[in-house]
């Protein structure tokens, strides 16, 4: 299993300046770090039990069948593209969920279910995962390791905006500043997108 290869894709994609991670930082500012708090929380949660039942699923399909692991891949680099194409298109967002504007008191209910019943998150998670391991299968501890860190590096992300949310908000609101690091990560999540399709076919 590649943890470090997997690792750097994450990062790559929690570090895409977009919806997400500005709504971290408005909320903490206007409602305190306690609110961020625990919209990170939700997030983490909601981020965890939705990469525990797509490892359940992706290990079931991809266990039974050769074939399926070719097909995620190029599945793998259809996400990563998109991804790519969003974050250029100044879209991008820091997590596969992006969250509404919602009252302070709902902060960790509306992190955790929207991260929960997120397609996006479950689809990138389901499509990423299997690049990283032999053959494209697998297994459920392996799945569950990364799935581990996926949620570890999105959480430790997200506190940071919380923690330095005064010095991180300027940045994250000049659309200049914004538009040049979304491009840059956008490069390299194409290039992940085209080591997978790669993949498939070699």
């Amino acid at each position: 299993m590649d943890v470090l290869g997997f690792t750097l894709a994450v990062l790559l994609i929690e570090l895409t300046p977009g919806p997400n991670m500005g709504w971290l930082v408005a909320l903490t500012l206007t409602e305190g770090r306690r609110s961020g708090l625990a919209a990170v929380t939700g997030i983490g949660l909601g981020l965890a039990c939705n990469a525990g039942l797509s490892v359940l699923g992706a290990t079931y399909i991809l266990a039974s069948n050769a074939l399926a692991a070719q097909v995620i891949s190029v599945f793998g680099a259809a996400m990563m593209a998109y991804l790519a194409l969003q974050a250029w298109r100044d879209a991008g967002d820091s997590s596969p969920a992006s969250t509404p504007d919602i009252p302070a008191h709902r902060n960790f209910a509306a992190g955790f279910i929207i991260n929960l019943l997120n397609p996006k998150a479950a689809l990138f998670f389901i499509t990423v995962m299997p690049q990283f391991v032999p053959e494209g299968q697998p297994t459920y501890a392996q799945g569950l390791t990364m799935a581990a860190i996926s949620v570890t590096i999105a959480t430790l992300v997200h506190l940071a905006l919380i923690v330095g949310a005064e010095h991180l908000r300027p940045l994250l609101l000049a659309s200049s500043q914004a538009r040049l690091v979304r491009r840059v990560l956008a490069v390299g999540m194409l290039g992940v997108g085209l080591w997978f399709l790669a993949k498939a076919f070699l």
